[in-house]
């Protein structure tokens, strides 16, 4: 790496946990003289050094976030969720020769669309669980009723295709809840555009991972993070966008993670973080991020040593290989407080009271009245 020191102004995108954990470490760097975070939250707006919020801007007004980068000279740009890669935020700063931390338009579609990243896994002979699309809700009725008859098992994903910010997963436990969630997804609109493709995927057994892995070619991957997602105690309620996360992950050895770089990060290269699936069959990819997961990012980005702004410098140079990826040896746990009727209809705009806390990540809050934290979108 460069011994130069950058000194970037960096242009953060998002207003989650996940932004402020990226806002913390980022801060750390030498190469960073100020961080702007938009439009950010609660934690974002306060205790970070050489960070502030702008938060009159929402994370895909593109012409808007523009126009501020030029303002104020902004040299990279960080984009923290997934929406505004999938719609192709990177095109927007690079045609303006600003750096972004981001994979293209086109290679966000491995995120955008499960319907097209399951059959990307297909056709480079990525392992991953038995699969297919649908468009037509009467054709996935016939074929969950075909499987029934033929392999007499009822459990299954039943996925929207498109963007759900990590909700849009159901997983029903009889044929009636099947056709319920069928129902809910196309006709009942529960997922908006994201449920006018879905994906019905075989169940699998086993424990999940979270693998961040930097590419620019080559890859450099941090260690396993295993995110839980139901709503619930006992692995039971709703699929969320992350109740609790833990890293490193005791059944990721190292012969599991090699194996997880030779069946599936080498063959797809384009991921930034796989989500894979220990089963007794071996790794089987479940699907990609082309972004910092959440609660991931909070989970690993506290065990990373290295200079982040360094990693993300020789991402988009294409030096990536120049990088020593040196990680605390250390755990990290993530718990998540949520309203009490996440993630259905929930109310926002109440008073959250806890005792101190060793370190946190702010999503959707704000600071109001004497540094009260309201809970408010």
């Amino acid at each position: 790496m460069t011994k130069t020191v950058l000194k970037l102004k960096v242009l953060l995108i998002g207003r989650g946990a996940r932004e402020h954990a990226l806002a913390l470490k980022l801060c750390k760097s030498k190469h960073v003289s100020m961080i702007v975070v938009v439009p950010g939250n609660g934690g974002s707006h306060t205790g970070i050094p050489k960070t502030c919020n702008i938060g009159d801007i929402e994370e895909n007004e593109f012409p808007r976030l523009f126009k501020l980068a030029q303002e104020l000279k902004i040299d990279l740009v960080v984009p923290g969720p997934d929406a505004p890669i999938v719609n192709g935020i990177e095109a927007v700063f690079r045609e303006a020769k600003i750096w972004c931390f981001a994979p293209s338009k086109e290679a966000g579609q491995i995120e955008g669309s499960k319907a097209f990243s399951k059959d990307f896994m297909e056709r480079h002979k990525i392992p991953t669980a038995a699969y297919a699309n649908f468009t037509d809700i009467s054709k996935a009725k016939i074929f969950i009723e075909n499987a029934l008859s033929k392999i007499h098992h009822t459990k299954w994903w039943i996925k929207a295709s498109g963007l759900s910010a990590g909700k849009g997963v159901v997983i029903p436990q009889t044929r009636d809840e099947t056709f319920e969630a069928l129902d809910e997804m196309m006709l009942g609109d529960k997922f908006g555009d994201a449920g006018n493709e879905f994906v019905i995927e075989q169940f699998l057994e086993g424990e999940e991972l979270s693998i961040h892995t930097f590419c620019d070619g080559q890859t450099k991957s941090m260690p396993a993070a295993q995110d839980h997602k139901r709503a619930f105690d006992g692995n039971k309620g709703p699929n969320t966008g992350g109740m609790a996360c833990y890293s490193p992950v005791r059944a990721a050895t190292p012969s599991v993670m090699k194996e997880i770089e030779r069946l599936i990060i080498k063959p797809t290269l384009d991921g930034l973080r796989e989500e894979v699936m220990l089963t007794k069959a071996g790794p089987k990819c479940l699907e990609y991020n082309t972004r910092f997961g959440d609660p991931e990012a909070q989970t690993v980005l506290p065990l990373l040593k290295s200079d982040l702004a360094e990693i993300m410098f020789a991402f988009i140079s294409g030096n990536l290989h120049e990088i020593n990826l040196v990680m605390e040896n250390k755990f990290c746990v993530t718990v998540i407080l949520v309203s009490g009727w996440y993630p259905e209809e929930y109310r926002t705009g109440h008073k959250i009271n806890f005792k101190s806390l060793c370190s946190d990540s702010s999503a959707s809050l704000c600071i109001k009245r004497d540094s009260i934290m309201m809970a408010c979108c």
